[in-house]
């Protein structure tokens, strides 16, 4: 056995610390690429004049899709949100997906849902749609039953009944900054060959909602949560902005993202897929290489939602594997798109680098561990090298942490507290000492459920957000007035009096980075 080890396991000792060099190389650069990015998008944003435009009917029309399976913990507080969203034409459509639970009920007393026709133009087949309804209260709320077919199957019903320029994805189980689709509205404005652009993905737990809205931001105070706050950060701030700058990003979460509505229905909208936000993005960028139309998609840093995260590691595992997978079938799906020149940097740079540094670096990560671990048992590597090599690997993962944590810092501090941004830094740390190395067992396990043909979702369980004042509905308040814009023409507008006598808003008073991706690092 020691023979082998020598003859066979010392080169491939070498050859996984050679990754590592180039791993640690690649961060580098993006991190280099993110904080370029990031300068150039603060200075531009306070260049640009496009506020006027943003609230005026000149914008934009933008339908947010919603879609909802057993959410009835958390489904008031975010459709309260997105009714108190700072955009001046704006639809909102909720599908419940076949839930089991409450949630339909919830919309129904929470909204004043009442039944309309169901008549649309069914552009992409979806399982049965049951009923559509529309709130009383809020006419531009638009409820979907349907039968249940997964995620994807209710984006894409959600896609058939709206009728805007762009469709704005959220999940249920998010909280949105009211300012948020004005800001990430913008790339579309300023460039037509925009067709998606995505926005950082906050972490939730630990804050307090009130009347839908973000009462206060602060980070969490439970070690797995904050943890996984780290992570995001990471990801949204510092891998996101990177892609941007080198050739353009794969990664839009499903938790918040924006799309023009033609191009969806152009590729035939959402694939079933559990990695279906990231596979709709490649299918976007390698339909506008197959046809010489514009697919460019851009990250936009500063709109933010807040989500719940797992607040058990039996979850967590399951979410993470979950990611896995799907990055997984996505690769497989659009394969022959590596290192294809017809691609351009989508064939050449981008889809090599998630296959290198995304997909194998769970694998190489876990051979290295064992590897050395081997070496020291037969004697053939020091433990002092033993020693150093885990304390270089958890030094790499600290030192990206804390690169992003000083992004953050430079550029939006929205955690205002400093015994909030002290505890970032300690669960930056803590990550690495057993949270990281349980990541990687969850990602193997991932690529082995994607090799068996797993395809079920899984299930994952939410506490809802800690709300205040959450039985005062009358309290919900809107930025200006918004039109209903849905459903036409094929559904005739609702008169007033259709809605009772219930005046349809109010005026609002306006308050104020592997869904992050498939990987914490993407």
């Amino acid at each position: 056995m020691k023979h082998f080890y020598v003859t066979v396991i010392t080169p491939i000792t070498y050859v996984v610390l050679a990754y590592f060099v180039a791993l640690g190389a690649f961060y580098l650069i993006m991190y280099l690429s993110a904080a370029l990015e990031m300068r150039r998008y603060l200075r531009e944003v306070r260049a640009e004049r496009h506020g006027t435009i943003l609230s005026s009917e000149l914008a934009p029309t933008i339908s947010m899709l919603v879609p909802a399976h057993n959410e009835e913990q958390s489904i008031k507080e975010s459709i309260r949100a997105l009714l108190t969203v700072a955009y001046p034409q704006l639809e909102i459509v909720v599908v419940d997906d076949g839930s089991t639970d409450e949630t339909l009920s919830t919309l129904t007393s929470t909204f004043d849902l009442i039944p309309i026709h169901p008549f649309y133009d069914r552009r992409i087949a979806t399982k049965q749609v049951t009923a559509i309804y529309r709130s009383k209260r809020f006419p531009n709320l638009i409820v979907v039953a349907k039968d249940q077919g997964g995620k994807a199957d209710a984006l894409n019903a959600a896609l058939n009944i709206s009728s805007s320029e762009l469709v704005c994805t959220i999940d249920a189980d998010t909280i949105l900054d009211p300012d948020g689709l004005r800001r990430l509205v913008r790339p579309f404005i300023r460039n037509r060959e925009v067709v998606a652009a995505g926005a950082t993905i906050r972490v939730a737990n630990g804050c307090t909602v009130r009347q839908g809205r973000l009462a206060s931001e602060r980070g969490p105070h439970r070690a797995l949560a904050g943890i996984q706050a780290v992570e995001f950060l990471r990801a949204f701030l510092f891998g996101r902005p990177g892609w941007n700058r080198l050739g353009g990003n794969l990664l839009i979460s499903g938790a918040f993202g924006l799309f023009r509505r033609q191009s969806l229905l152009d590729t035939n909208g959402y694939a079933r897929s559990v990695g279906e936000d990231i596979e709709l993005v490649v299918r976007l960028r390698r339909h506008g290489y197959d046809t010489g139309q514009p697919a460019r998609v851009e990250f936009v840093p500063d709109p933010v939602a807040w989500t719940e995260t797992p607040t058990a590691f039996r979850e967590l595992g399951r979410q993470r594997e979950r990611w896995q997978r799907g990055f997984c079938d996505v690769l497989w799906r659009h394969r022959g798109v590596i290192l294809r020149p017809r691609y351009g940097v989508l064939g050449m740079i981008v889809m090599p680098a998630f296959v290198l540094f995304e997909w194998m670096a769970p694998i190489i990560e876990a051979a290295g561990l064992v590897l050395v671990t081997l070496g020291v048992i037969f004697g053939e590597l020091s433990l002092q090298f033993a020693i150093l090599f885990f304390a270089l690997a958890c030094g790499l993962g600290i030192l990206l942490s804390m690169l992003a944590l000083m992004l953050e810092e430079l550029s939006f501090r929205r955690y205002g507290r400093a015994r909030d941004r002290a505890l970032l830094v300690v669960w930056a740390v803590l990550e690495n000492l057993g949270y990281r190395q349980l990541t990687i067992w969850w990602r193997l396990r991932g690529v082995a459920s994607f090799l068996r043909g797993k395809k079920a979702w899984g299930k994952m369980n939410r506490k809802g957000f800690d709300s205040i004042g959450e039985d005062d509905d009358t309290a919900i308040t809107v930025p200006q007035p918004v039109p209903s814009i849905g459903l036409r023409p094929l559904v005739p507008a609702m008169s007033n009096s259709e809605f009772g006598s219930t005046s349809m808003m109010s005026s609002v008073v306006m308050p104020h980075p592997p869904s992050p991706g498939k990987t914490a690092s993407s």
